[in-house]
């Protein structure tokens, strides 16, 4: 094939535009405000313990995208909910997941290195003496998280490992859960 033939076909990687990511990295690297997003969700009280988030657009380098997302959730019965939907921490987890597979496949798409499996286990304990008010000495949430990484492809152990450090430099969930991250509240009484 010639050149001009093969350029009009992307190069795939576990699923991931590889040409499209390097595009995109290219135009950042010469104009950093082509990298700046910004995310937003509404969450709605839905009765009980139920509430409701929508996603209904971000904004990338300026301009927005709309996006058309709903996320409920819930907490089990013993919690005082419904068990109709995952719930806080279980998405919390889910999200801490799904940002670190992103970057393994793109990571790994990028070093041309094709995935075959890929699992993340997290897990951690929280203490309900925290959450329900009962001891100030103890915390309402995580002190900490275990998370263990299965993954399987056509690269050396070694590469993977470049892969999962690179991951753990990278992934913006990682560094959310990780470092203590601002929290500026404004709160409205109607």
């Amino acid at each position: 094939m010639s050149a001009v033939a093969t350029a009009d076909v992307p190069n795939i990687v576990n699923g991931i535009n590889v040409d499209a990511v390097q595009a995109l990295a290219q135009q950042v690297s010469e104009n950093p405000a082509k990298g700046q997003t910004h995310w937003q969700v509404t969450s709605a009280w839905q009765g009980q313990t139920h509430s409701q988030s929508k996603v209904s657009a971000y904004s990338i380098g300026g301009e927005k995208v709309a996006r058309d997302f709903t996320i409920d959730i819930d907490e089990p019965d013993e919690l005082g909910g419904s068990n109709q939907f995952a719930n806080p921490q279980e998405y919390l987890i889910s999200a801490l997941n799904a940002c670190m597979i992103v970057g393994y496949t793109a990571l790994c798409a990028l070093n041309d290195i094709r995935i075959d499996k890929l699992e993340i286990t997290t897990e951690g304990d929280i203490d309900l003496r925290g959450f329900l008010g009962l001891d100030p000495n103890v915390s309402p949430g995580y002190d900490s998280l275990e998370y263990t990484v299965t993954i399987k492809g056509d690269a050396s152990e070694e590469k993977f490992r470049e892969i999962h450090d690179m991951v753990m430099a990278t992934s913006p969930n990682f560094h959310n859960i990780s470092k203590a991250i601002q929290l500026d509240p404004t709160f409205v009484v109607e």
